[in-house]
């Protein structure tokens, strides 16, 4: 029987959001419906709320959680109810040609679930990110559950599921950090912030954390940075190459997404360095390099989707690290919240008070 619950949902472009009355279904083949525990504020969030990602309004929001397997449908074999999961917005499909290539990462059919999650009047939600978690409960295709470990707080693990596994990622998997690298990192927010703490993992040796907000730089330094550039107050390109020996740093994320901070991260690199761009442009931004340059410095220009990361494999391994103590996600929950607080939060992010508001249920 359909459940009746609550959620956060935004009526249309700009309008502050309002919490609603939810219908979810019982699951269907390939689906599970997850009691949310905790569910992270994110920019995407308010970027469907301001129209940035489509207009399918109405929205139902929040897509960064954790919680418990209620119930699942029919040939649902990678969960049960009972299962503590962290829930990703990339459920990979296995048969396309990524998948068929050993590199489910880059998936190109990821599903959600079938079925629509409504107002009590019948109109249909669209889940931000296919998730729609800034609710009691939420229907879900089974792949976008991840289990992990139950002894691991809701309210930290769900953040696993969007910024701060991009971060991670953008370091570990696509940037592939190694001992002894250089790093730097431009924009030090959540995401920012998280691939300091994933190139510290990984055994860089020189982090550089680059931002205009100092709060952020402070942040990026408890997280392991080793040097700071605030950049405001200075030439960034020409910061990173004094901080590294003259010649770049071995690896540099940009974590911003404007052309602006693209062009210097493709400058601040070492010849043949990597370049990983994390940070989402908007649509109608250009880039313009020459192309001599592109050809002439050589390494790697690369995007990171998700952090290019495998939930199935990595959501489980950074959890078995916090628990062990060697991952610091906690310094990521600034503050938790209500539902009735996800306004005021969204206030709070884009004035850079925060990392992360988390709602718990």
């Amino acid at each position: 029987m359909a459940q009746r619950v609550r959620g956060i949902v935004a009526p249309g472009k700009g309008q502050p959001v309002r919490i609603e009355t939810i219908v979810v279904p019982d699951p269907g083949p390939g689906e599970a419906v997850v009691e949310v525990q905790a569910c992270g504020v994110c920019h995407t969030d308010l970027h469907y709320r301001e129209g940035g990602i489509n207009d399918e309004f109405p929205f139902l929001l929040g897509h960064e959680a954790a919680g418990v397997v209620e119930s699942v449908g029919e040939g649902v074999s990678e969960v049960a109810p009972g299962d503590f999961v962290i829930l990703n917005w990339r459920a990979v499909c296995g048969q396309c040609r990524a998948c068929l290539r050993g590199r489910p990462w880059y998936c190109f059919d990821t599903h959600n679930a079938a079925q629509k999650m409504t107002l009590e009047d019948g109109t249909e939600l669209s889940p931000a990110l296919g998730i729609g978690a800034f609710a009691d409960k939420t229907l879900v295709a089974a792949g976008q559950c991840t289990k992990v470990d139950s002894a691991a707080e809701p309210e930290v693990a769900g953040l696993l599921g969007c910024g701060v596994m991009a971060g991670l990622g953008a370091a570990i998997n696509t940037g592939n950090v190694g001992r002894g690298d250089s790093v730097a990192v431009i924009g030090c927010g959540g995401v920012g912030a998280a691939a300091v703490l994933g190139a510290r993992l990984a055994g860089a040796a020189r982090i550089i954390a680059v931002d205009l907000d100092e709060r952020k730089l402070a942040t990026a330094s408890s997280l392991g940075a080793t040097h700071t550039i605030r950049a405001g107050d200075t030439d960034v390109v020409e910061a990173v190459r004094e901080l590294t020996g003259g010649f770049g740093a071995d690896v540099v994320i940009d974590a911003v997404g404007r052309p602006e901070t693209y062009e210097q991260a493709f400058y601040a690199r070492d010849l043949a360095g990597t370049v990983v761009l994390v940070g989402v442009p908007t649509p109608e931004m250009r880039l313009d390099l020459p192309l001599l340059d592109v050809f002439g410095r050589g390494g790697s220009l690369k995007s990171s989707w998700y952090g290019d990361c495998l939930p199935s494999r990595d959501f489980p391994m950074l959890i078995d690290l916090y628990l062990q103590g060697r991952l610091d996600l906690d310094a990521f929950v600034s503050e938790t919240i209500q539902l009735e607080g996800v306004e005021a939060a969204f206030e709070k992010m884009h004035r850079g008070d925060v990392l992360r508001s988390v709602v718990v249920l």
